[in-house]
């Protein structure tokens, strides 16, 4: 396939996801001038390391926004504050309209519509916790979003859309494999019925066949539950196969942002142009069933 053939097909297929996805009048998730700092005194954090430095992003209903950037480049601190596990410096958080503050101040309804992937799935799971246990604790934290009558059955259903089997609901978290975990860890956060999902390098921690099958997953899952994500990523190569719009950060701020197709073929700061040449062929695709071979993604 030729430079032109390959940013052709690129384009197109974002091209219609841009149509499915294109921003509402009013953003799911709106973060405006947010800053962080590590280290510093005082509410305004004064002094310390510069994490996140004026970061602005919007994410629409159903639509996938990709956060790139090398270690280190404040993207996981932006994740976090979205996940309402960090307080920013300064910056507004608002889903649909609505304020966002840490989780543990979020009414229910807002935290059960934001919710975390994280991306070390055997870290994310008490080991000594049965599937069904760690299901059945999300259920009771948040009764409204709990199946009526039979839950062995819907625990099941649940587990048979991440692609396992109904005996694993049985098994402690520690006795499964890690493409397992994040299975789990994904069925654990859609149990309450989320809006948006927030993932942060939710493949990168797996092995590359591994990546590949839950990277698919999260495509049909988005799809059926009409989830919004905002997806982060070291990887371009991983992110072009997922996201609507990709948002590119270094050293704390954004430096890019477009349509995934525009930013793949024709990237304008030579940051993103080095991401791009440091990922694998944009040709590779997540096959339907779920398999890859060593060039998906790394």
């Amino acid at each position: 396939m030729t430079g032109n053939e390959r940013e052709g097909e690129i384009t197109e297929g974002h091209a219609r996801r841009a149509e499915r996805a294109r921003p509402a009048e009013r953003a799911l998730l709106d973060v405006r001038d947010l800053h962080v700092r590590y280290g510093g005194r005082g509410r305004g954090r004064r002094g310390g390391q510069v994490a996140v430095d004026g970061v602005s992003l919007s994410v629409a209903p159903e639509e996938t926004l990709g956060l790139v950037g090398e270690s280190g480049s404040g993207k996981t601190t932006v994740a976090r504050c979205v996940a309402g596990l960090l307080r920013p410096g300064a910056g507004t958080l608002t889903f649909d309209g609505r304020s966002l503050g840490r989780a543990g101040r979020r009414p229910p309804e807002l935290q059960r519509a934001v919710q975390m992937v994280f991306q070390d799935p055997r870290s994310s799971l008490n080991p000594r916790m049965t599937v069904a246990s760690i299901i059945a604790e999300v259920w009771s934290t948040h009764p409204v979003t709990a199946p009526e009558g039979d839950r062995t059955e819907a625990l099941h259903r649940l587990l048979a859309d991440m692609g396992l089997d109904p005996e694993v609901a049985s098994r402690r978290a520690g006795e499964l494999s890690g493409g397992q975990c994040q299975r789990v860890s994904i069925a654990r956060a859609l149990a309450v019925r989320p809006r948006l999902l927030v993932c942060d390098e939710a493949v990168s921690a797996l092995d590359v066949s591994v990546q590949a099958q839950i990277l698919r997953l999260l495509v049909d899952l988005r799809g059926r539950h009409r989830l919004a994500m905002l997806f982060i990523s070291h990887d371009l190569g991983v992110v072009h196969q997922i996201a609507d719009r990709v948002a590119v950060m270094r050293r704390g701020v954004i430096v890019e942002e477009g349509p995934t197709g525009e930013v793949l073929t024709a990237p304008r700061h030579a940051y993103t142009r080095a991401l791009l040449d440091a990922a694998l062929d944009l040709d590779d695709a997540v096959p339907d069933d779920g398999t890859a071979d060593d060039k998906v993604v790394v």
